[in-house]
């Protein structure tokens, strides 16, 4: 991504809006794990430079593809130059209509030659092992409804009304939107490179025109991780759908806040070492153990109002984070507080 930076820090106006498109356009493929060639990235610079358009652009990926075809199937190079080139048309077009058939149209202008469905909704179901999901998966929309959910959701949003919101409260409602969109999950392949391109263009039509497109560029794997666990829930784990990581992404783009954006931290075993410190500090059961090192169970459990089968639950989580150690017998030992 380096490559564009001296275009960005002392390049003309021209040259820089080219440079953040390209930048945006080519970090967007790291969501797929795909990198693009060299050759794009020259390519990339001679359109900056105003040498060649877009379209000569797409020509010399076509010749050059021709003269140099991948050698395996898992070689997905073409695949990351060609949709680099056609994200950077479709970004620098002031042109956008807020509706499923726009967002199709995104997918085929991208992927067309590179997938036979380019451009058209998925008729079967499929399941995506998540990393964030330590291997999970996220519930898809089922193919049999998928045209009448994404009609159904683009409807909601055109009615909706952004009057009277707050600024977290037009990002929160947008955070909403994209979620749901991407989940449905319209694509066998492609989803989130679509649902980041449509979002950029929809963005630039409420207004917000000056958003930092590079965050998609340099968090595109934070984004798709986002969107992921603002769609997954396992209750019998007790892992929750949570947007928030959305949301501080949004908030980033949208209103220029400075959120660490952290992969680790969405992933659902994240350890959150302070959180379970502040949690513990001021759990009612520590605050006890802590100020009277004799108090037994059935005391706690009194003082507390609380069943004794939960407060020795509660002594039992103390015990395995290490919090606290029972030197001697239940009856005349004394409890140790580690430190925190």
């Amino acid at each position: 991504m380096d490559n564009f930076e001296e275009y960005l820090r002392q390049g003309e106006p021209n040259k820089k809006e080219k440079a953040n498109v390209w930048k945006t356009a080519i970090g967007l493929q790291l969501v797929d794990g795909l990198r693009p060639s060299d050759y794009l990235i020259q390519t990339a610079k001679e359109n900056i430079e105003g040498d060649i358009t877009i379209e000569e652009v797409k020509q010399k990926l076509d010749s050059y593809y021709k003269l140099h075809p991948a050698q395996n199937t898992e070689d997905r190079t073409e695949e990351a130059d060609k949709v680099s080139a056609r994200i950077a048309e479709i970004l620098s077009e002031q042109t956008f209509t807020f509706s499923p058939a726009e967002y199709l149209s995104i997918h085929r202008r991208l992927f067309q030659s590179i997938y036979k469905f380019a451009g058209k909704i998925r008729d079967y179901n499929i399941t995506k092992q998540e990393w964030v999901l330590n291997g999970g998966t996220v519930f898809y929309g089922s193919a049999e409804s998928l045209k009448e959910t994404l009609e159904y959701d683009f409807e909601q949003e055109r009615k909706f009304s952004y009057k009277g919101l707050s600024q977290l409260e037009t990002v929160e409602h947008i955070a909403l939107f994209i979620s749901r969109l991407w989940q449905i999950h319209i694509f066998g392949e492609g989803n989130t490179r679509t649902a980041a391109i449509f979002l950029i263009k929809y963005l630039h039509k409420l207004g917000f025109k000056e958003v930092s497109n590079n965050l998609f560029s340099e968090h595109s794997w934070y984004f798709r991780n986002a969107l992921v666990r603002a769609n997954f829930e396992d209750l019998s784990k007790g892992i929750h759908k949570s947007d928030k990581y959305l949301i501080r992404f949004l908030s980033n783009l949208i209103l220029k806040e400075n959120y660490l954006l952290i992969n680790r931290e969405l992933h659902i075993q994240y350890y959150d070492t302070e959180k379970e410190q502040n949690d513990t500090v001021n759990d009612p059961v520590f605050l006890l153990i802590s100020r009277n090192k004799n108090i037994k169970a059935t005391q706690i459990s009194e003082s507390l109002k609380m069943s004794l089968s939960t407060v020795k639950r509660k002594i039992k989580k103390l015990k395995d984070q290490g919090v606290i150690k029972r030197i001697g017998s239940d009856k005349v030992g004394y409890w140790e507080i580690k430190q925190l």
